[in-house]
C-alpha cells in the first residue's frame, strides 16, 4: 500500500510549528506495513491544496491531509478536499451533533472564560465534510474529520492539525491501512563514505533497499527494506558481514 502525506499551514512552513505529525504518521504507516512515497507541506491556499490531493490520489492509494479544519478565515482544507474529489460540502448530523456536543462540553467546563470571551460558535463551519464522506469523529477536539472515497481509488484521510487529535482519528481508521514492507536496522561503526560498495553489493545481491543514515555521533544507521521478511533478515546478515560493527 503507497500513502502520501500533506501537512497543511503557513505555521508549519514558517517553522513557528514543528511538522511532528508528518513523522509521527510516517512511522504508524511504516510500522504497519505501508510504503510512504511522498511527504509535503504547503501553504493555507485553497487551490494548491486541491493541486496536490487530487494528483496524489490518483497517484497512490491514500493520502492523508492534516491540518487547516476549523472555522477561521483559513481553515480551507475541508473545501479544497472537496475540489479535489470533485464533490459539494454539507454538514451531516452526526458532525452537527459531535460541534454541538463539544461545544457545550467547553462550556460547561469553562463558564467564565464562555461568558467572558462571549463564544458564538458557526457549528456549520466547524462540521462541514464532503457530500458521500465518512465522518471521522474528533473526541478530543472540535472538529471532525473525514474520509472521502475507497483505497482502490485513492482515499483521502482528511484530520485536523492538533497532534493529540490527530493520534485519536487516526487510530479509528488504523486498520484501513497496512503493506508487506518490513524493515530491519543494524549498525555501523565505519564512516558513511567507506561503506557505499558494500551496500552497493548488498543491493545487487537482493531485492531490497538499504538506507545509510549518518549519526553525527556515535555509529551509523543502515535500514534494510523489503516485501520478503527472509530476504531481509539475509540481507541483514550479509551486510553485518561486509561492514564494521560497533564495539559497543
Amino acid at each position: 500500500m503507497e500513502v502520501a502525506i500533506l501537512t497543511v499551514g503557513d505555521e508549519l512552513l514558517a517553522g513557528d510549528t514543528e511538522n511532528t505529525n508528518a513523522t509521527w504518521l510516517a512511522r504508524q504507516l511504516s510500522a504497519r506495513g505501508a510504503s510512504v512515497k511522498r511527504v509535503l507541506v504547503v501553504p493555507d491556499e485553497r487551490d494548491t491544496i486541491a493541486e496536490y490531493v487530487r494528483e496524489w490520489r490518483d497517484a497512490y492509494d491514500a493520502v492523508i491531509v492534516t491540518g487547516g479544519l476549523g472555522g477561521t478565515h483559513d481553515d480551507v482544507t475541508m473545501d479544497a478536499v472537496a475540489d479535489a474529489a470533485g464533490v459539494d460540502l454539507h454538514v451531516p448530523d452526526e458532525a452537527r451533533e459531535a460541534v454541538e456536543r463539544a461545544a457545550r462540553a467547553y462550556r460547561d467546563a469553562n463558564p467564565e472564560e464562555a461568558e467572558r470571551f462571549e463564544l458564538d460558535l458557526d457549528v456549520e463551519a466547524w462540521a462541514t465534510v464532503p457530500v458521500g464522506a465518512r465522518v471521522i469523529p474528533n473526541e478530543p477536539g472540535l472538529s471532525p474529520g473525514a474520509k472521502v472515497g475507497d483505497v482502490d481509488e485513492g482515499a483521502i484521510y482528511v484530520f485536523p492539525g492538533v497532534p493529540d487529535e490527530v493520534h485519536a482519528m487516526f487510530d479509528l481508521v488504523a486498520e484501513d491501512f497496512g503493506g508487506d514492507v518490513v524493515s530491519e536496522i543494524t549498525y555501523t561503526s565505519a564512516p558513511e563514505g567507506a561503506i557505499g560498495p558494500d551496500i552497493e553489493a548488498i543491493r545487487d545481491a537482493y531485492d531490497i533497499v538499504v538506507g545509510s543514515y549518518p549519526s553525527g555521533e556515535g555509529p551509523n544507521r543502515l535500514k534494510v527494506t523489503g516485501e520478503d521478511p527472509d530476504e531481509v533478515a539475509d540481507a541483514l546478515r550479509a551486510l553485518e558481514e561486509r561492514v564494521e560493527q560497533p564495539s559497543d
